[in-house]
């Protein structure tokens, strides 16, 4: 049972800001502000690392969270603390400092990259990508290089059935990063035209 070290790690990183936890990977995430740091989970605290403090974990006989999915194991970069480092709390502090650190910094970097596939786009779905892969646009960045237009194209001449206009304001919404109902009836009439 993780709830002990829970209390313990959350009383201890109160300091850093709003501190908050819920459940995930098996065990409870720890949160500042939103930002996911650090883990706890198999009675153990696990602090996020990055690609600077992970040999430093390492050597310091951190181990790394792994868990299952669909059977295979998934190495996480939250490394479990020594049960040693307790008896140096202030040594755990400046180390969640760190990890709140790398968080942010790793947050921010998935906010400005932008989605990394094509149903992570506003008004696409599985469903859409699994249309445009059959029409040989895959990624995310060929659908931004063809265009709306040529990418609807592309999907009526590799499916049977007929596509709506719908699917053409919703690739134009994608690739401009909106939602397709905000299109105005003057870029739908141009898009329209285009075909």
């Amino acid at each position: 049972m993780d709830k002990p070290v829970l209390k313990d790690s959350l009383r201890l990183l109160s300091s850093l800001g709003k501190i908050t936890s819920r459940s995930m990977f098996g065990g409870f995430g720890i949160f500042i502000d939103d930002t996911m740091f650090a883990l706890v989970v198999q009675d153990k605290l696990h602090l996020r690392a990055s690609d600077e403090t992970i040999n430093l974990f390492k050597e310091q006989g951190f181990e790394p969270y792994v868990y299952k999915k669909r059977g295979f194991p998934v190495v996480t970069k939250y490394f479990a603390i020594s049960p040693e480092c307790w008896d140096e709390p202030d040594s755990i502090l400046i180390q969640a400092v760190v990890a709140l650190d790398v968080a942010k910094k790793d947050k921010e970097k998935q906010k400005s990259a932008g989605p990394s596939r094509i149903k992570d786009l506003p008004n696409l779905r599985l469903a859409t990508e699994r249309m445009l892969k059959k029409a040989g646009i895959t990624t995310v960045e060929e659908l931004k290089n063809t265009g709306s237009v040529n990418a609807y194209k592309a999907i009526q001449q590799t499916h049977s059935s007929s596509v709506s206009d719908e699917l053409l304001w919703s690739l134009e919404g994608a690739i401009k990063g909106m939602h397709w109902s905000v299109i105005s009836a003057e870029t739908r009439n141009e898009l329209r035209k285009q075909l």
